[in-house]
């Protein structure tokens, strides 16, 4: 899914968000090892570590409140542009597939809106929760490579699979102004009855992934904490720390896979997206042209 393409007039503002994303998502990521601080500072009878994280907390506050209040005007804009824009270029298509493809432009934008951020901090999370657990135990860190391996192939062997449900539900969605415009109440029940049925199926499949996942986690936080212990980390809030940060990897782990299946079905439909701006609507020669047309 080209991103690039439907952001290039918007590049500054969206750099922009980007960067706030990025930094929420990085001070996200020292909660657990602050809170480590914090404790043993408390042990020692020090308020130094506490402070810290209110510090933390409070930057973490403020930027993440300034994101979401930037990103809801700018992504409103991003809607309206982008919805007027491809519906204008589908005069010879029926309003139900205009209806549909509309549908499918606001699920596309409140994904960049509402999960990319999510999809960049579990990125940014998995990427740096690993790292610190590599600087606490070793054998942790080689069993968390192990688990994000197994968990990205038990979605991956599925993800054909899913692009096809996405299609039919998408073919089905594209029918429903014109099944509603007949006011037939059969016609109707059938196609609702496809709509659910595509849904369920989508549903049953992740949930199937997700358990699987989530087994494989749960045997790897209990064999953290073993290990752990094992290996010799006694420090009461090293020791903490360690089960947060995998219990945040874990939580990353488990997160990242359903982002892939969302990638998948924004995939389908950004290729309908693309082939109404790749074909300009056609103009028949008894119509006759617009001179005034707004630039695409």
């Amino acid at each position: 899914m080209n991103i690039n393409t439907i952001f290039k007039p918007y590049r500054l503002k969206f750099s922009f968000t980007l960067l706030l994303i990025f930094t929420e998502a990085a001070l996200t990521i020292l909660f657990p090892l602050f809170i480590g601080y914090a404790i043993d500072s408390a042990i020692q009878g020090s308020y130094q570590g506490s402070l810290q994280l209110g510090g933390l907390g409070v930057v973490a506050l403020v930027i993440g409140v300034g994101r979401r209040v930037f990103d809801s005007r700018f992504y409103a804009k991003v809607f309206q542009d982008l919805g007027a824009q491809v519906i204008s270029k589908m005069e010879e298509e029926v309003p139900s597939k205009k209806s549909a493809r509309l549908g499918m432009i606001r699920e596309l934008v409140e994904f960049l809106e509402n999960s990319l951020p999510e999809l960049i901090g579990n990125v940014i999370g998995l990427i740096g929760v690993v790292a610190i657990i590599a600087t606490l135990n070793l054998n942790v860190f080689y069993g968390s490579l192990i688990v994000t391996v197994l968990v990205f192939l038990i979605y991956g062997t599925t993800s054909a699979k899913t692009i096809r449900l996405n299609k039919s539900a998408n073919d089905e969605l594209e029918k429903q102004v014109t099944v509603i415009a007949t006011k037939d109440r059969r016609r109707l029940e059938r196609h609702l009855g496809e709509m659910m049925k595509w849904n369920v199926k989508l549903s049953d499949l992740e949930a199937i992934n997700f358990s699987i996942s989530w087994v494989v986690l749960i045997a790897f936080l209990v064999g953290s904490v073993m290990i752990s212990v094992s290996d010799g980390m006694v420090k009461y809030g090293a020791l903490f720390s360690l089960i947060m940060y995998v219990f945040q990897y874990m939580e990353n782990v488990i997160n990242l896979p359903l982002f892939f299946h969302i990638y998948l079905r924004l995939r389908e439909i950004y290729a309908r997206l693309e082939y109404v701006q790749q074909f300009p609507r056609p103009h028949s020669r008894m119509s006759r042209p617009r001179s005034t047309v707004a630039p695409g």
